[in-house]
C-alpha cells in the first residue's frame, strides 16, 4: 500500500518478531565468540594446554550457534543447549583459574600478605578476573535464543 509516495509495510507478525530475534542473538553469539578467539590470540593466551581451552570452547561455541542459525532442528538445539552449558562451566573454571593465578602471584611476591590484601590482589591482579566471563556471555545469548523453543514432537521453528 502506498500513501504519498511513501511505502506501508503491514506489521510483522508475533512469529516473525521472535524469528528475526532468535536469529539476531545467534549471530551476536557467534561474534562474541569470535572476538574471543581474537582477543585470546592477540594477547598470547597460548602457554600450556590449559590456555587452550577457551579456544576450543568457543570455536565449539561458534560452530554450535551457526549449525542451530542455518538448521534449526529439535536436535540441533538440544546440541547448543548442552555445549552452552559446558562453555559457561567452562568460563566459571577460567575464572578460578585467573583468580588462583592472582593469588599464587601475590604469595609468592608478599608472603606476609594479610588476607584481605590477598583477597583485594587476587581480583584485581594481572589475570583478568572477568576476562573468562566473555564465554558465558555468549552462551546465555545462545542459549536465550533458544528460550521456550519447542524440542518436542516433530515440527521445527525456523530461525533462519
Amino acid at each position: 500500500m502506498s500513501y504519498g509516495g511513501s511505502v506501508v509495510k503491514a506489521p510483522l507478525s508475533a512469529a516473525e518478531v521472535l524469528r528475526q530475534l532468535r536469529r539476531f542473538l545467534l549471530v551476536l553469539s557467534v561474534l562474541l565468540f569470535g572476538g574471543a578467539i581474537i582477543e585470546l590470540w592477540l594477547v598470547n593466551h597460548t602457554d600450556g594446554w590449559l590456555q587452550w581451552i577457551p579456544f576450543f570452547l568457543s570455536a565449539v561455541g561458534s560452530v554450535a550457534s551457526i549449525i542451530v542459525l542455518f538448521r534449526t532442528q529439535p536436535i540441533t538445539v538440544v546440541v547448543l543447549r548442552v555445549c552452552m552449558v559446558v562453555i559457561m562451566l567452562g568460563s566459571l573454571f577460567g575464572i578460578y583459574q585467573h583468580v588462583t593465578g592472582n593469588l599464587t602471584l601475590e604469595r609468592e611476591i608478599n608472603p606476609g600478605a594479610s588476607t584481605s590484601r590477598l583477597i583485594k590482589r587476587s581480583l584485581q591482579g594481572g589475570n583478568p578476573l572477568l576476562a573468562p566471563g566473555i564465554l558465558a556471555v555468549a552462551a546465555l545469548v545462545a542459549l536465550c535464543a533458544t528460550y521456550r523453543f519447542e524440542i518436542t514432537g516433530t515440527s521445527s521453528e525456523d530461525i533462519a
